[in-house]
């Protein structure tokens, strides 16, 4: 799959101009242009190949262009695309049905989002807290979380990067350090009504949170009556080896949020809220396109699909091949100081900031990557990784290493 060095095609470059033109600049754009996809491979629009450790940031849980997700989209296509949630559908009705099994008992309302999912967890804490605790309506949130960018997602959210430029945001949320229970306990008092964490940070670097700790939130939340919510939109669709990373420390929480990888491709959220938190009533929240009966569809395929395939067991098996080769690399000289993460989502802290040199040099080798700081790479492949592509995302890695190495070298000379 390696090919020679990339150069700015034709092609490449009339699709550049074109898109400085008619779109916001809002993305920082690698340079190529992906026209299709099978599997975990993707072609740009010059024929070159890459192997796609990044699916779409944790979203192409089936990889590209899957049987069961082009399948259902023609089949649903041809019945209805969209009705509006004032009728049933059938579909949304299975979505519903598959999700909650991989779960726990609840009910959901879809969206078509994740950062809408932590919107809608946001308006249910805040209801909860007028039933449940005289009007509490704080939710303590951790730095180095990532929940969206609409506005409350984005309070919920601790970095100044994406906050600063539309402040003043809502108000109601508390910061405290990742992972540290007693920093979690000191600040709830009786404003408080929620606690709302990612079970691993994604968008920080794959920052996990231990077992322990997501057991000391679920008990210290039955202890002082609080909702604990969490963000499941990177971590779950058995991406950690499990259905939902919760499920390593044994817990249910009282509200989920999901999105990514639940429509294998197609732009869907949803909210699950356990028993204690099914609060919502006609009226309190609605959505014009969310649930709708083609990409409900998919996502029940998509549910279909990784059971049927058993895609998180081997989320879990070439994720821990994956998480193995990596640290291996760095025992044999590449600058990686540690390698934390689970399943098939994996962080890659470096020892020198050569984060962006190494994605760089992957795509000219044919591999797909994600930095997420200057220091930390972040691999979220399609759970139908086999343990051969892992293998040669490995040996594509470890010449990424060599080159940014080399290129740093020369230029401090």
């Amino acid at each position: 799959m390696s090919h020679p060095a990339l150069r700015i095609s034709s092609a490449l470059s009339a699709i550049e101009e074109r898109a400085a033109t008619v779109l916001m600049p809002t993305y920082t754009h690698q340079p190529v242009a992906i026209r299709a996809g099978s599997g975990c491979t993707v072609t740009d629009v010059d024929g070159r190949e890459y192997l796609d450790m990044v699916a779409g940031i944790a979203v192409n849980v089936l990889g590209h262009g899957h049987p069961a997700v082009l399948g259902t989209i023609a089949g649903q296509a041809a019945r209805v695309v969209h009705l509006s949630n004032l009728y049933f559908s059938e579909p949304q009705l299975d979505a519903a049905e598959r999700l909650v099994a991989t779960a726990f008992p609840s009910r959901v309302f879809f969206c078509n989002s994740g950062t809408e999912a932590v919107e809608t967890a946001i308006k249910i804490a805040r209801k909860w807290g007028k039933l449940n605790r005289d009007g509490a309506s704080t939710i303590v949130c951790a730095r180095g979380a990532f929940h969206g960018r609409t506005m409350g997602a984005l309070a919920a959210t601790s970095n100044r990067h994406y906050r600063e430029p539309f402040e003043p945001l809502p108000r109601g949320f508390v910061h405290v350090p990742y992972d540290d229970l007693a920093a979690v306990e000191e600040v709830v008092d009786g404003r408080t009504v929620a606690v709302l964490m990612e079970p691993i940070e994604g968008q920080s670097g794959v920052v996990p949170m231990s077992d322990e700790t997501v057991r000391g939130l679920r008990g210290l939340c039955d202890q002082h009556n609080l909702l604990l919510i969490l963000d499941e939109i990177q971590t779950g669709m058995g991406r950690t080896g499990r259905w939902w990373a919760h499920q390593h420390a044994g817990i249910v929480p009282d509200v989920m949020a999901v999105a990514k990888g639940l429509g294998g491709g197609l732009p869907i959220g949803a909210v699950l809220a356990g028993p204690r938190a099914d609060i919502l009533e006609s009226g309190d929240h609605g959505t014009t396109f969310g649930g709708g009966p083609l990409v409900t569809a998919v996502a029940a395929a998509v549910l279909d699909a990784i059971e049927s395939e058993g895609l998180v067991a081997n989320a879990a098996r070439v994720g821990e091949r994956l998480h193995r080769g990596l640290v291996e690399l760095g025992q044999r000289g590449a600058p990686i100081a540690q390698v934390r993460g689970r399943g098939l989502m994996l962080g890659v802290v470096l020892t020198e900031p050569v984060a962006p040199a190494v994605v760089a040099a992957a795509l000219d080798l044919g591999l797909l990557i994600n930095a997420t700081s200057r220091s930390a790479l972040r691999l979220v492949p399609p759970l139908v990784l086999t343990a051969a592509q892992a293998d040669a995302a490995l040996e594509m890695l470890a010449a990424a290493f060599e080159v940014a190495g080399r290129q740093r070298a020369e230029g401090s000379e």
